[in-house]
């Protein structure tokens, strides 16, 4: 069984600045990629951004340049950064974590924590 937890949510007016973090735990034996998804109301989830375990690094196009992921490996942890928040940033933020079982990677998600951003 595997854990994935957020924290870091809240709210913020725009401009501003949140960090996301995430903690994975439980049996893992090497994770490959972290990441995070986001869902506003009425709309569907998207990818914000995504980190392999080399350390390479996809955004959305939506946030680019004002967010940044890293990761822990060694803590099984990743974060965002995020900058300059915008009204539409407001979403629900979800972990996720992929972990290598060898002959499968299997996805695991968090419960997902509230970003809002005022205006």
């Amino acid at each position: 069984q595997v854990h994935v937890v957020e924290s870091g949510g809240g709210l913020v007016q725009a401009g501003g600045s949140l960090r996301l973090s995430c903690v994975a735990s439980g049996s893992i034996y090497s994770i490959n990629n972290m990441g995070w998804y986001r869902q506003a109301p009425g709309k569907q989830r998207d990818l914000v951004a995504i980190i392999t375990s080399g350390g390479s690094t996809t955004y959305a196009d939506s946030v680019k340049g004002r967010f940044t992921i890293s990761r822990d490996s060694a803590k099984n942890t990743v974060y965002l950064q995020m900058n300059s928040l915008k009204p539409e940033d407001t979403a629900v933020y979800y972990c996720i974590t992929d972990v290598d079982y060898f002959a499968t990677i299997r996805r695991y998600w968090g419960q997902g924590t509230q970003v809002t951003v005022s205006s």
